[in-house]
Parts: structure tokens; sequence; C-alpha cells
């Protein structure tokens, strides 16, 4: 209890499917604090009611029981490996008063093939979803303000992307080794694209970098052994 509102900070249950209260003698609970549910594996669900803010660091971390997770809209911020190694996860919808996913949140999910963002998430940090081999696709919102470093880093199963309009900048390493990656759609603000952005991608066979790019670093395509074709329309 810090000013009147509650945090979770550990959970000693049974598991199964949980339900965390809005309130807790009357108080509101407003966040889940860091690493509340870590190793927890037999937790199945977890309902997180819609007074929650934040999730804190490592709060579900390597809870290998859940298969699904739902943000509600309250919640504004995930923070770094909230949910990461969760091995069983297969679905993420987040809600749309995310506007912060902290590095490595989802990192190494390697089950997990759906993920939905909300209509506000403008930072996500590095490595968030690296290592979650088993994504094809993903629509990233079009709030983002740039791809950070190793986001879907070797992200086997991704086999496009569309960069949205939203996006500067696409970090270092950021896709590498999403080794079935056959499309990439960059968007039309983009204007640097960092070393090692794409490297190991080997099925890629043709790109078109937008004009909008200024900057482009030596090594982006590093072994993409398919690729035949880069089309520069402006200066980079």
């Amino acid at each position: 209890n810090t000013d009147g509102m509650i945090a979770i900070t550990g959970y000693a249950g049974s598991g199964g499917a949980v339900t965390i209260p809005g309130a807790i003698n009357g108080l509101p609970v407003t966040s889940i604090g860091q690493a509340a549910f870590q190793y927890f594996s037999g937790l199945t669900s977890i309902t997180i009611p819609n007074s929650v803010t934040d999730i804190g660091e490592w709060a579900f971390s390597e809870c290998n029981g859940l298969t699904s997770i739902t943000i509600p809209d309250g919640v504004i911020s995930i923070e770094g490996y909230a949910f990461s190694s969760d091995s069983g996860l297969t679905k993420v919808t987040i809600g749309n008063g995310v506007t912060t996913i902290g590095g490595d949140a989802f990192y190494a999910c390697r089950s997990l093939t759906s993920v939905t963002f909300g209509t506000n998430v403008t930072a996500i940090g590095s490595f968030a979803f690296g290592f979650c081999s088993s994504l094809t696709t993903v629509a990233m919102p079009n709030t983002i303000t740039d791809i950070p470093q190793g986001m879907f880093y070797q992200c086997k199963g991704l086999t496009s992307v569309t960069i949205p309009n939203s996006a500067s900048s696409i970090g270092m390493a950021a896709f590498l080794g999403c080794s079935d990656l056959t499309s990439v759609t960059f968007g039309t603000n983009l204007t640097v694209i960092e070393d090692l952005a794409f490297q190991f991608c080997s099925v890629l066979t043709s790109i078109t970098i937008p004009s909008s790019v200024i900057s482009i670093w030596p090594n982006v395509f590093q072994y993409c052994s398919g690729l035949t074709s880069i089309y520069f329309q402006g200066n980079a």
C-alpha cells in the first residue's frame, strides 16, 4: 500500500486461472510489481483488472503454463522482461492504453504466434520480441517512432514485415536471423537503417529503399544470400 494504491508484490496461491482483484480493502490495485509471479509455472491464465496501469519487470517471466494474455486498456506500461521466456505463450493482445513496452518484454516466448498491438504504443524497447521464433507475421502499430535494436532478432518464422509510416529508424540487428523473411515494405518516413538490421535474412530476394532514407549502414543486408536486387529510390 503506497499512497492509497495497492501493488501486487507476490503470489502464494495454487495456480490455475488467476484473477487479480481490482481493489483490496477498498484500495485500487494499480500495479503488478517486479517478479510478482515469476517462475510460477502452475499459472494457466491471468486476468488483469483495468485499474492496473503498470506491469513490472519480470512480473510474469517464465510462467510457462500461460498460453495467452490480454493486457487491458488501463495498463500504460509493460516493463522489461515482463513476460520473457514464457515458453507456452501463444497469443498476446495489448490494450489501447499501453504506450510503452520495455526491452525484452516478450523475449524468448518461442511459441508465440500472434501479437495484436493497441493503438497508442509509441515506444518499444530493444529485443522486445527477440527469439520469438514462431511468429510468422506481425502488424506493427502506426504510432511507434522507431524499430528498436533487435526487436525481432532471430524470429526465424517471420515471413513478411511492413514498417509503419510513423517509424523513422530501424535499429541495429532489428531483424537479424529472420531466415524465412521474404518480404519487407518500408514506411514513407523512414530515414535511417542501422547496421546488421537484416543480416542472415537469407531468402530475401529484392528490396526497395524509399527516397526518405538518408542513411543506410554498410552491413544491413550482410549474408542475405538470396538477395539479387536492391533498388534505391533516393540518395541513401
